[in-house]
């Protein structure tokens, strides 16, 4: 699915062409409201990072050539559908560095049923598209969860079209939500079964995490038992595993502000345990805000461990329990009235040294972040210190993105992208 703004947020790197010359690369789809003879493109004004160039500047791919714009108003048979991308390809003076680019175009399409003072029509856009860099660390692959674009999955993108996007990113995991992602859950079709492999060999992705529910109070009248919590555990393992996931996040309904688990946690979990082992999946619960690391809740989940000598229940730890600063926006659903948050919106602030004791029982982690700014500045999460305490640990493991900031439309991709860009630079 093509994105609704000319200039598209897939596609945007850097590059360098033959004979050594840098060069900036973008995607831009048909501004008009037919597709045109590609004779009739008229060139592409373009300003980038306050430098601007000729109309006539940029090659145009299409339809699997490259051609200067001359060539383009030469040709006979090339045309530019509505529905096909065009790829911009601009030399630029010295390579550009991974992050926010500031970027303005001008289109020009001829229409020559439009009288001659008139025919040469412009369409104007600005965006900011990002350019990621790339890692050489691959102990700590990047993967991406479908939750960080929340409101655009199955209305603005497709699950194909976010997997394109992770890949676009440079991505190589992705994190799904059992009942947002997988139709007809619990009940998954054959025939999807096999579109979703059809779609991690297209886009070599890996499945890395699966976050399920233990919904405890599901009924008003009674809790979950222990016997109907393992049932539900060992569903979802088994589903994981016939999805290729590695591990899943059950999260369990709590019983207090601090998120304590429902009592019948360490019973249902002991349960489904010699299965997890059978599959080879993991049991990870989550240490969210507001609980920190020196708590009961997350203590208890390492006194199980060592209690039962296991090595299919481990932590997944969410980045935002190091969260610095506070962030009033986003939270679909939650209210801030009068200037006070439930206390999972405060800053936690947890102090890596907690985290660095604990990092043996890790297994995967949640890159929660809430805001990016232009200059790869995260304004409420720690990257540096996160991911200097993970080198210095020698963790190894996924690092899969979460966003729950703002949900305006496309917000969550481009917030995504900045992430990878800054988490990139830093590993």
């Amino acid at each position: 699915m093509l994105e609704r703004q000319l200039v598209q947020a897939r596609g945007s790197k850097a590059l360098t062409l033959e004979g050594g010359t840098p060069a900036f690369q973008f995607q831009i789809k048909n501004p008009n409201y037919r597709g045109v003879p590609a004779s009739l493109i008229d060139g592409i004004d373009i300003e980038l990072n306050g430098k601007q160039y000729a109309h006539d500047a940029a090659s145009w791919t299409l339809g699997g050539q490259t051609l200067s714009l001359a060539q383009l108003q030469e040709s006979e048979t090339l045309r530019w559908p509505l529905d096909e991308l065009a790829t911009i390809t601009l030399p630029v003076d010295a390579p550009l560095e991974a992050g926010v680019q500031d970027l303005s175009v001008c289109v020009y399409i001829r229409r020559p049923y439009i009288p001659g003072p008139f025919c040469r029509s412009p369409f104007r856009a600005k965006a900011k598209p990002v350019i990621i860099g790339e890692s050489n660390n691959t102990d700590m692959p990047l993967s991406i969860s479908t939750y960080s674009y929340t409101g655009d999955m199955y209305t603005l993108i497709t699950l194909e079209d976010f997997m394109a996007d992770a890949a676009d990113m440079g991505a190589t995991g992705i994190e799904m939500l059992a009942e947002a992602n997988l139709p007809g859950y619990p009940d998954v079709s054959a025939e999807w079964k096999a579109s979703w492999f059809a779609l991690l060999e297209k886009y070599q992705l890996t499945p890395t995490n699966l976050g399920t529910w233990i919904d405890t109070a599901r009924w008003h009248s009674r809790d979950l038992t222990a016997d109907e919590g393992a049932a539900q555990l060992e569903q979802d393992l088994k589903l994981a595993a016939e999805l290729g996931f590695t591990s899943i996040r059950p999260k369990f309904g709590v019983t207090s502000l601090e998120l304590d688990p429902h009592p019948i946690w360490q019973e249902a979990v002991l349960r489904a345990l010699p299965l997890a082992e059978e599959l080879n999946v993991i049991i990870c619960p989550e240490i969210h805000s507001p609980t920190p690391i020196k708590h009961k809740v997350t203590q208890d989940y390492i006194a199980f461990i060592k209690k039962h000598n296991t090595t299919h229940f481990k932590l997944m730890i969410d980045t935002g329990i190091f969260q610095t600063a506070p962030c009033d926006d986003g939270h679909e659903g939650i209210e801030v009235k009068g200037g006070k948050r439930p206390p999972f919106l405060e800053p936690l602030a947890v102090p890596m040294a907690d985290f660095a004791e604990i990092m043996e029982h890790v297994y995967f982690i949640q890159t929660k972040f809430f805001e990016i700014d232009d200059n790869l500045h995260d304004l409420h999460i720690p990257w540096d210190a996160i991911v200097a305490t993970l080198k210095a640990c020698g963790w190894k493991g996924w690092l899969s993105s979460e966003y729950e900031g703002r949900r305006e439309p496309y917000r969550g991709r481009d917030q995504v992208r900045r992430q990878h860009a800054l988490l990139k630079k830093l590993l």
